[in-house]
Parts: structure tokens; C-alpha cells; sequence
């Protein structure tokens, strides 16, 4: 049993430092966009990580998903988008997005109340703390936070109910472990259709050049599309609470490229982030092992595997 939870945890954290590495491309890849409106940008990447999933979906038969899977689907896929770009134009992005980033702290701390086995322990709300902390030294770097008057206040606001919106949607997906992964694809085709109709109903029309489809295209195979099964595999395979501790490495991964593309220097922060984040996925492995909690089982181990996850 020892060794399946061993296997289960370095599987989850596998697909969840993969996972992180494609959403850190999101930042460099958002400005190179920056131009077309959020739900125009947040829909066609659903819709081409959709896509990705269609051949799964036709020969499995997975295509037909249930009711509940199609409303999480939509409360998680789009739910979270759709706050976070609203956040972002009503708050100051640097703040909001520090507020956004307590969605990893949320799945460990709230984790016991959805999945079965497991407890709450000190250990892991320290382990989140420290994360954290790591997190927001990344994106606050040298970014003076100013007290937020009311518009900001709603911008906050938005973020929070994103973070709580991808923490309870990805604790919600663990516990949906029966749900092939594939099924992923037609949530993104749903939540990527109702991106494009709040698109027609709410902003301006646009034409994207040629460069714009392929970076459109290269969004919905990675950060806005594709990393959502790579998501999906590591909350299913492991403990979830380790996979949101190495969630919080994003904003550090992310930070490092922008500095890269823009050709700025690291500031010494990004260092310290680095070592608090690992500093919290060392604690919060410990507390589990310490805990003897055993949903660090693979989903696997418990139903029956499907195309997409062999």
C-alpha cells in the first residue's frame, strides 16, 4: 500500500510540475495576444484544447458526458476565466493576480472536505503558507501595492471567487475520478462555446491576423486548453494537495519567462520564491506521509482505466 501511495504522489507531482511548466507559457503568450478581448482569446483555446480530445472522444464514446460533469465543466472551465479576466481589468493585474494565486492554498486546506481519507493537518496548512509566500514574492517583486479604492475592491473580489471557483473544480474533479479524462475535451468545447457567445454578446468584433491564429492555436494547445487534461491526470493520480503546492510555482516560472522575453534581468526574489515553493511541496509530502492519509492512491487503483489515460 506504501508503494502505491509512493508511485501515486511522484505521479501526481509529475503531471503538476508538467502542468506548471505549460501555464507558466501563458503570460508570454497572453501579451503577445494582449490586443484581442479575454473572452475571444479564452474561447478559442478552449475550443482547440476541445479539439485535441475529439478522436478520444468518438472512438471511446466519452463525448456524452453527463449532466453533472458538463455543469462542473462550465462552473470550472469558464467560471474561473472568466472572473480572472474580470479581475484583471478592475483591479491593478500585479494585485489581482496575487489574489487569484491562493487557489493552490485552497486545495490543501480544503482537500479533507472533499476527498475521502483524508485529514486535516498543520503540516499542510503550514506547507501552504510557506507557498505561498513564494508565490506572492514572485509576483509582487518590486511592485509597490497601493491601498485599493472600491473599483479595485470589486477587481479583489473577482479574483477571490476565481480562486475559489479552480480550487473547488479541481478538488470536485478528483472526486469525479470515475470521469475519464478525455471527458475534458467536451467541457472545453462547452465552456469554450459560451467563451465566444459572451465574446459576440459583450466586446467589440475582431479580425486576428495570420500570427494571431497560430498563437491563438499554440494558447489552446498549451495553457488555455491542453494543460487542463495534464491537470486532470495529476489530481486523479495522486494526493491533490501536493499537486497545489507545486501549482504555486507557476507565477515564479512565469515571472522567469516574461523576464526572458522582455530581457530584464532575475531579481534575486525569484530565488527565494524557488526555494520557498520547493520548501512547501517538501513540507506538505511530509505531512502526508506523517498523516498516513491514504488518497494518495492512484485514482487508477480504484476504476476502471479508460483510452486516454493508457
Amino acid at each position: 500500500h506504501t508503494m502505491a501511495n509512493t508511485s501515486g504522489a511522484s505521479h501526481a507531482s509529475t503531471w503538476a510540475i508538467a502542468t506548471v511548466f505549460v501555464w507558466a507559457t501563458l503570460a508570454p503568450l497572453g501579451v503577445s495576444v494582449q490586443h484581442l478581448p479575454p473572452f475571444f482569446i479564452t474561447g478559442c483555446g478552449l475550443i482547440v484544447g476541445g479539439l485535441l480530445a475529439v478522436p478520444t472522444l468518438i472512438r471511446s464514446g466519452h463525448w456524452r458526458i453527463a449532466p453533472g460533469t458538463a455543469a462542473l465543466g462550465i462552473y470550472g472551465l469558464f467560471g474561473y476565466h472568466a472572473l480572472l479576466f474580470a479581475a484583471l481589468q478592475w483591479a491593478p493585474p500585479t494585485a489581482a493576480n496575487l489574489v487569484n494565486y491562493l487557489w493552490p492554498m485552497g486545495i490543501v486546506v480544503m482537500a479533507p472536505l472533499f476527498v475521502a481519507n483524508l485529514t486535516f493537518t498543520w503540516g499542510h496548512a503550514l506547507a501552504a503558507v510557506v507557498g505561498f509566500a513564494g508565490s506572492a514574492l514572485a509576483i509582487v517583486g518590486n511592485h509597490a501595492l497601493e491601498w485599493p479604492d472600491a473599483r479595485a475592491m470589486t477587481g479583489y473580489g473577482f479574483a477571490f471567487a476565481g480562486a475559489i471557483i479552480w480550487s473547488t473544480y479541481s478538488l470536485l474533479s478528483k472526486r469525479r475520478s470515475h470521469v475519464p479524462t478525455a471527458s475534458i475535451g467536451a467541457m472545453c468545447l462547452l465552456a469554450g462555446s459560451l467563451s465566444l457567445l459572451m465574446h459576440v454578446w459583450l466586446e467589440p468584433s475582431v479580425s486576428p491576423t495570420l500570427r494571431d491564429w497560430g498563437l491563438l492555436a499554440l494558447l489552446g494547445l498549451g495553457p488555455v486548453g491542453g494543460s487542463f487534461f495534464m491537470w486532470d491526470k495529476a489530481l486523479k493520480s495522486g494526493d491533490a494537495r501536493q499537486a497545489g503546492l507545486w501549482a504555486f510555482f507557476t507565477p515564479v516560472m512565469s515571472t522567469a519567462l516574461l523576464a526572458l522575453q522582455s530581457g530584464t534581468a532575475l531579481s534575486a526574489n525569484i530565488a527565494i520564491a524557488t526555494v520557498l515553493i520547493v520548501a512547501s511541496a517538501v513540507i506538505g509530502r511530509w505531512a502526508g506521509h506523517k498523516a498516513g492519509d491514504t488518497a494518495h492512491a492512484p485514482a487508477a487503483a480504484q476504476h476502471r482505466p479508460n483510452s486516454f489515460n493508457e
